[in-house]
């Protein structure tokens, strides 16, 4: 079942009592919520996704509510809270949705500590997957999403996350919040993406949300072999580098881009030592997705001749 095969009345009328139990890729999440004008939108970016019985056990109990008192009436304002804990400041109502979804970010970098947390996105395509370790404002979400809409399947837009009993990737192909400008140039390159409303003035700008193309959602189950790490920056009006980077240098840019390399302690340099010898490593600077991609499917086309 998925969250389409419910009627938005019956959504939202959930979502206010018991809430829901929807699945992202190896996380299960009961979501709650009492604002109308949240069910309206989740009901519509989430409507591919599964949902599970209410006997299931659920990783994080999130919720986005009015706050109870006078707020609620002369401040209309959201809360994010999890498992009965407010962890973040209220937002205003009218960003209750991207509020939600920075939640559940949270929820996987603070409380996953079984899988190795990469600040990372990641592709797939014919079983090889690449990933792309950056730090916010470098571009990679936006070249995340041209990809996973140019055929390659999407990982993840904000976490690699690495098993550490076989070094896999495990798919969580959630919603990608494309920021100001990249919003509109992801609507050019590919007009047919479902790409929600644009929230101004939030926390991190505008924000608009892709939902991913059907494939990745219905193969969230699929674990990949990491075989690229390519580290890019988009840079305006640049000419297009990919060019080989050594593997200490790859190292150290991939261990200082995971969330709980600390935590994981010798786990983490182990899987980050395995993953950096396995992989090719590459530096990307890019202007123009329509130059970067076929750079990329010429890499990955490589490997199959």
């Amino acid at each position: 079942m998925i969250v389409g095969d419910l009627s938005r009345r019956k959504f939202g009328t959930h979502l206010a009592g018991d809430g829901l139990t929807l699945q992202f890729g190896p996380f299960n999440l009961r979501m709650r919520s009492n604002l109308d004008s949240f069910a309206s939108l989740a009901h519509h970016l989430y409507e591919p996704y599964p949902l599970l019985d209410a006997e299931t056990l659920s990783d994080f109990h999130v919720e986005i509510s009015s706050p109870r008192g006078l707020h609620r009436w002369f401040r209309r304002q959201a809360r994010f809270g999890v498992d009965g804990q407010t962890p973040f400041a209220p937002y205003t109502v009218d960003h209750a949705f991207p509020a939600l979804e920075w939640g559940i970010n949270w929820c996987v970098a603070t409380r996953a500590h079984h899988l190795l947390l990469l600040h990372s996105a990641a592709v797939e395509r014919n079983g090889r997957a690449i990933l792309f370790p950056a730090s916010p404002g470098n571009g990679k979400s936006t070249l995340c999403t041209a990809l996973v809409h140019s055929g390659w399947r999407l990982l993840s837009d904000e976490f690699g996350l690495v098993r550490p009993e076989d070094g896999l990737l495990l798919p969580i192909p959630r919603l990608i919040p494309l920021k100001n400008e990249s919003i509109d140039v992801i609507r050019r390159f590919r007009p047919e993406a479902i790409i929600g409303p644009s929230f101004l003035a939030t926390r991190k700008g505008t924000v608009a949300h892709v939902q991913p193309p059907l494939d990745s959602i219905r193969r969230a189950q699929e674990p990949a072999r990491p075989r690229w790490l390519i580290f890019p920056r988009w840079v305006s009006g640049a000419p297009l580098t990919l060019e080989p980077m050594s593997r200490s240098q790859a190292f150290l840019m991939v261990a200082t881009n995971a969330f709980n390399y600390e935590v994981l302690d010798e786990t983490a340099f182990r899987l980050v030592t395995d993953m950096v010898r396995a992989c090719d490593c590459y530096s990307l600077v890019y202007s123009d997705l329509n130059e970067a991609i076929p750079a990329l499917d010429e890499l990955c086309n490589s490997m199959d001749d």
